[in-house]
Order: C-alpha cells, then structure tokens, then sequence
C-alpha cells in the first residue's frame, strides 16, 4: 500500500475551526498562516443538514474574485484521508481547485462550482468556433461578453483572443504573453479540434496531434495558476461528418472530435480543473452547423446557452 501523500488546503472560514476539525479528520491538523490575494468574501446559505450540525452556522463564507482585494486564512496539512473527508463535508456549491497564495505556493481551496459565475475578468484563447466564424454575431463568445459585461460594466471585462485554426499547441506558446497586460481571473480555452483533425499530407508538426494535448493542458494549467486565474477547458461542439469537408490540409471526423471530448475530459477530471461539455447541445442537431463544423448564429445560441449554466448568480466557499 502507497503512504499517504501531503496535500495543502487554504481555507478561512468554518474549516479552521477546530471541532469541525475533529469532527472531520478525528483531530485538530497542523495549520500555517496564509493569504490569497485577488478575492474577496460573500455570505452564503447553507441548507444541508450534516455541514450545519458539523460547522453550528448556516451560513457560511464564499470566495468570490476582486483585484486588490485579498483574504487572510490558513493553509491546513491534510493527508489523502483528509483532503476526501474535506471534500465529503463540501456541499455542492463548491469545487476544489488550485489558487496561488500570495507566498507563491499553490494549494487547493474550495471555489464556487460555477465557474464563470464568480469571474471579472475573462481571457477566451481557441480557435475558428471560439472567434465566431460562420456568426455575424461574434458567435457564443460574444454573446458570452456582452451579458458579462452588462452584469458591471465597470467592473467586468471579456477579452476574446481565440485565432481560427489554432490548436492547442498555438495556444499553449501564445498564452504567456497575452495574459500579463489583461489581468484576468478566469481562462477559457476552447481550442484542440485542430490537433485532433486527420491530417491529409505529412505536413503537420510532431508538436500537434492527439499524443501532446495532455502536456498543453499541463502547460495551460500552470500558465493560469501563475497569474492565479481559474483555467475552464471548453470541449467539442459536436461535428456532422457528413457534411464536413477538407480544411488546409485536414479532415475532421466524429470519431477523433469524441476523442478529443474524452481526452479533454479525462483530463480535466484528474487534475481537478472546470469542464464544459459543448457537444450534447449540437448533437444530432445537423441545421445548427453551417458546413458540419461550424455553427450557424442558432448554433452559437445554444452554445451560448450551455455556457449559461456555468455562469449562475449565486453561490460561496469556505
């Protein structure tokens, strides 16, 4: 049997109390003093049963995203058994995902489950469908800005940077750069449809293909965390082979589009990171997409549509 591994949690509200400690972990746990800069807290309700006897409070504390605002809390030392037990005392507003505390450590907190919903400041990289094209519009991405920003026009922004026929790889490199000078606390990547493409010639790049998207969500991952945004990976519209032709060299099937889905899946779930599903809304759906790949204003509609279920107006942390 593997010995448990150290994990580092930052909490600041009912998780540092230590009889909801004991009750949870059977004893008080070593605790460090920190703080996370870029949020502030909100009230929440809480309705389960079990997180109410555990913490005595119905109402606890949520992080929510503001520049020049930071939270002072703890970092608690759990062990694998603990981390699940402190999962298991979350209620579903919450989801566990890697922050950068102001020392420059990462550690898991509990965010809003909804991950748009708490974001400011919203950097999209992907590709064609991302930017919009075949949508007059702007496409789902657009629509997507013009609500965030109509919420607080002063406050919120969505900075829309996606490049037809980008692939993962592209974005990956470009990434670094853009974040700097646009501040954002939320990342959305909606791109990896071009890697996963049947290439018709030998031309593409041993840098492109289906093998490497892992490492460039790896990469991804860590380019995010270091300006302490939320990365949220946007998975594949559905594609209408029938009516698909042949793009600069690449031919785009149903097949590899689903296994894009799953990889980007997969992978999202094993290191802890916001998934949006965008296949199912298409699915089946053939008057939605313009050529079989990209969708028709109605198409972006519906797409729009899905990503409004991320983007709710309540919700908290502890």
């Amino acid at each position: 049997m593997s010995a448990s591994r150290s994990h580092t949690l930052f909490s600041f509200g009912t998780l540092l109390d230590e009889r909801v400690q004991k009750t949870l972990f059977g004893r008080a746990v070593p605790t460090t003093p920190a703080t996370l800069d870029g949020y502030t807290t909100r009230p929440l309700r809480i309705t389960d049963e079990a997180v109410i006897a555990a913490s005595g409070l119905d109402v606890h504390l949520t992080l929510v995203r503001r520049l020049g605002s930071a939270v002072r809390g703890a970092v608690l030392h759990l062990t694998d058994e603990d981390l699940a037990a402190a999962d298991a005392y979350e209620v579903d507003d919450y989801a566990r995902r890697r922050v950068l505390l102001t020392s420059g450590e990462s550690a898991w907190a509990y965010l809003d489950a909804k991950p748009l919903r708490p974001a400011e400041r919203i950097v999209i990289v992907g590709d064609s469908i991302a930017y919009g094209r075949c949508d007059p519009q702007g496409g789902w991405a657009a629509r997507l800005a013009a609500a965030h920003i109509a919420r607080n026009e002063a406050a919120h922004r969505v900075f829309n940077l996606a490049v037809p026929g980008a692939t993962l790889s592209e974005a990956d490199e470009q990434t670094p750069g853009l974040l700097a000078p646009r501040r954002p606390d939320t990342v959305l990547v909606a791109a990896g449809i071009n890697d996963f493409a049947l290439p018709l010639t030998g031309s593409r790049t041993p840098g492109d293909g289906p093998s490497r998207v892992t490492d460039h969500l790896d990469s991804l991952a860590a380019t995010a965390l270091s300006r302490n945004a939320r990365l949220v990976v946007l998975g594949p519209a559905w594609v209408d082979e029938a009516r698909t032709r042949d793009y600069e060299g690449l031919r785009f099937t149903e097949a590899r589009a689903l296994a894009l889905r799953e990889s980007l899946q997969a992978w999202c779930d094993a290191n802890h990171v916001d998934h949006v599903d965008l296949w199912e809304p298409l699915r089946g759906r053939p008057e939605l997409l313009e050529d079989g790949l990209h969708p028709t204003p109605e198409g972006h509609q519906v797409l729009y549509q899905r990503l409004e279920l991320v983007t709710g107006r309540s919700g908290a942390e502890h």
